[in-house]
């Protein structure tokens, strides 16, 4: 292999993911056929309501399904030249937290209440180097703090989750994800509970970060403001399957699928003349027990009458190259409604 293709090789690639969970209700499909790519240094954009499946596909690609007795994981998911799905447990153990990390939505309930954070990250350093001794962990930990903005390392070093404020746990718990310089870094939700300035903060942290690292970043998130600020590719997820796909920049100057075009009408536009009101995508998301036939998102999309009765009976499949979409909608009818009816509402 040459230098140039080895460097164009992705550095995480999905193919044909599908995540099922058994329940005393039916069979949940969390995730059908999601199949997408990251190069080591870009940043990857999972947005989508609750529900949609971004969660549950960032935790199967650091193989956590697999203390689930309920749940069934099939497809491909290659990490660098390792394919996770058939791996051991043991081998996934040996890379999660090492060569992949996550970011959890929550870093009180991801913290251990009863251990300091410090001793929390020496530990993390140390499953991955069980050569290096206390000292050099503790030395490790108290940088990594102070690289992440956590003023006094040294004494907050030996605090416990709750002494800290949200701002500082979600920066801690950064810290303990990026201790072994992990190639690929997952962000669930990074900033979902923090204040606008704090959130701010965080995403150039992350950023900064990346730099340093070079890592591979996915954000999943259902803030399009963030999406817009780091990502380089987007993947746009409804029902379990991803909709559309496509470079930020031209996911937000043409998307192409209804509900992205819901998704970017209900967010605040600073360029814009401020509304009485956002314009909220109508309906809910379907049950993933019972999803509709057809198009999943038929029931919420005023458009899904214009294409004669495909959207009702036939499951789009995503197609169109570097900006693939899963929509009934012809390429030009598309581009028609988005010009004269949902660009002019945006």
């Amino acid at each position: 292999m040459s230098a140039s293709s080895a460097t164009d090789r992705p550095f995480l690639e999905v193919k044909d993911l599908t995540v099922r969970f058994e329940t005393d209700d039916g069979i949940v499909q969390a995730v059908s056929g999601s199949t997408f790519s990251l190069k080591a240094g870009q940043t990857l954009g999972i947005v989508g309501e609750s529900g949609s499946g971004k969660s549950v596909t960032s935790l199967a690609v650091l193989g956590l399904h697999r203390t689930r007795s309920n749940a069934k994981v099939t497809g491909e998911i290659w990490l660098d030249d390792k394919e996770l799905v058939t791996a051991t447990d043991e081998e996934v153990r040996g890379l999660r937290g090492g060569k992949m990390a996550m970011i959890f939505q929550d870093p009180l309930s991801a913290m251990h209440p009863y251990f300091t954070v410090g001793s929390q990250i020496v530990e993390a350093y140390r499953v991955h180097h069980p050569g290096v001794n206390k000292k050099a962990a503790r030395e490790r930990a108290i940088d990594m703090l102070a690289r992440v903005g956590i003023p006094q390392p040294e004494r907050r070093f030996h605090d416990y989750a709750h002494q800290f404020s949200g701002g500082m746990r979600q920066r801690a718990m950064i810290a303990m994800a990026l201790v072994n310089d992990p190639k690929l870094l997952i962000a669930d939700e990074p900033t979902t509970a923090l204040d606008v300035t704090v959130q701010a903060q965080i995403l150039d942290l992350i950023r900064d970060l990346q730099e340093e690292f070079g890592s591979a970043v996915i954000m999943i998130t259902h803030d399009l403001g963030v999406v817009a600020e780091l990502a380089d590719e987007v993947l746009v997820m409804y029902g379990g399957k991803v909709i559309e796909r496509g470079p930020a920049v031209d996911l937000f100057q043409r998307p192409q699928h209804p509900y992205t075009w819901g998704l970017l009408g209900s967010m605040p536009r600073l360029d814009r003349e401020v509304r009485d009101r956002l314009n909220p995508v109508k309906g809910s998301p379907p049950s993933l027990i019972n999803l509709p036939d057809g198009c999943a998102f038929h029931p919420r999309c005023p458009y899904a009458g214009r294409n004669g009765d495909r959207s009702f009976k036939e499951v789009p499949i995503l197609s169109g190259g570097t900006h693939g979409v899963a929509c009934h909608l012809p390429p030009d009818l598309r581009t028609k409604i988005f010009q004269e009816e949902v660009l002019p509402n945006l």
